[in-house]
Order: structure tokens, then C-alpha cells, then sequence
């Protein structure tokens, strides 16, 4: 949402894990997050005010100072590596293709999804709109493997 309405202000660029629903003040290393984080950050035309934050501990097994120091350059590697290959996607248009084929109706001129997408629609059009079309839309796929494939290339 806040990229929606170019209010990114700062990344909290930890490493998180996604089983425990939080971050755990990792430096962060995982290269195909960062590209999602990063084509956000383009998306919206760079962070301001704000930054990347590395609030990041060093590890029990990492005691000395100098981890500390590796780390934030690790982390500063991890999204220059990040925003390379969000660059390169973003260069060969195939990222925002899969995602404006899926949502083509949206762009339907008089469609109940181009009236959302404009903000003009209110929640009582909609629920009338749903009246009116009792039948289940067809699922159209999400492209998930098709996404972390992608990843898997250009990252």
C-alpha cells in the first residue's frame, strides 16, 4: 500500500523467516526477496525520505567485530545484486507482462475492474455487480512457478 501511494519511506532490511512471521535481526542474504523488495523501491521511484536500515545483531556464533562490518556489506551486496537483476527483469518486460495479462480485465473500459482500479466503484455497486453475476468466475492461475522460476534466472 505504501508503494501504491509513494510512501515507501525506509526498508527494515533484515533477513526474515517466514515460518515465524517476524524478522530475527539477520543481515539480510536471501537475493530473490531483495529483487521483490527492490522492484518495489523502483516501482516508486527510489526511497525519500529514509534508506535501508540493517537492524541487524551479529549471530552467537559470530563474536567478533569485524562480522559486524562483513555483515553490512554482505547485506549492501545482497540488494546491489538485488536491484541488478530486478533491472534486468524490469528490461525485458516479462515480470510486468505476466502480471498485466492477469490482470487484463481491469483495464476493460466500463468493466466493474477498471471502476475499481479507478476508485470509482462504491461497495454497494459492487455488491450489486455480484447480484447480477450469481455464476463463479473462472479462476484465471496466479503464475506462482512461473514467478519463482524467473527469480531463479535472474537472480
Amino acid at each position: 500500500m505504501a508503494v501504491t501511494n509513494k510512501m515507501l519511506g525506509s526498508i527494515d532490511a533484515n533477513h526474515n523467516e517466514a515460518m515465524l512471521g517476524w524478522d530475527t535481526d539477520m543481515f539480510p542474504t536471501d537475493v530473490k526477496m531483495a529483487t521483490m523488495i527492490m522492484r518495489a523501491v523502483v516501482r516508486q521511484g527510489g526511497l525519500a525520505p529514509g534508506g535501508f536500515n540493517f537492524d541487524a545483531k551479529l549471530r552467537r556464533e559470530s563474536v567478533d567485530v569485524e562480522d559486524l562490518f562483513i555483515g553490512h556489506i554482505g547485506g549492501m551486496d545482497t540488494y546491489a545484486k538485488a536491484l541488478r537483476a530486478y533491472a534486468e527483469l524490469a528490461k525485458d518486460g516479462i515480470w510486468e507482462k505476466l502480471i498485466a495479462d492477469r490482470y487484463a480485465g481491469y483495464k476493460v473500459a466500463g468493466s466493474i475492474g477498471a471502476k475499481i482500479e479507478a476508485g470509482t466503484v462504491t461497495l454497494e455497486e459492487a455488491a450489486e455487480f455480484i447480484a447480477a453475476h450469481p455464476q463463479d468466475p473462472t479462476p484465471k492461475s496466479g503464475k506462482e512457478e512461473v514467478f519463482n522460476g524467473l527469480l531463479n534466472v535472474y537472480c
